[in-house]
C-alpha cells in the first residue's frame, strides 16, 4: 500500500503527515508513506486543495487535516 501526503508544507499539511504516519505505525502496516510539496505535480494530479491524501493513486482526502479515524478506515 502507498499514501501520498499532498501538499506544500503548510501547517495543516505537515499535521495531516503527523497523522498518517502515526496511525501507520500504530496499526503495524506495511505501508510506504511518501510527501509530495512540488506545486506542479499536485495540480497534474487534479487537486486543487491541499492537504490531500492519495491512497494507491486514488484522491482520497481533500482540502482538510482529516482524523487519525479517518486514515485508520482509508487502510482497513
Amino acid at each position: 500500500m502507498k499514501i501520498e501526503i499532498l501538499g506544500t508544507g503548510c501547517p495543516k499539511c505537515k499535521a495531516t503527515e503527523k497523522i498518517v504516519k502515526q496511525v501507520v505505525e500504530e496499526l503495524g502496516k506495511e505501508v510506504e508513506v511518501v510527501k509530495v510539496e512540488d506545486l506542479q505535480e499536485i495540480i497534474d494530479r487534479g487537486v486543487m486543495m491541499t492537504p490531500a491524501v492519495i491512497v494507491d493513486g486514488e484522491v482520497r482526502i481533500v482540502g482538510h487535516v482529516p482524523s487519525a479515524d479517518e486514515i485508520k478506515k482509508l487502510l482497513k
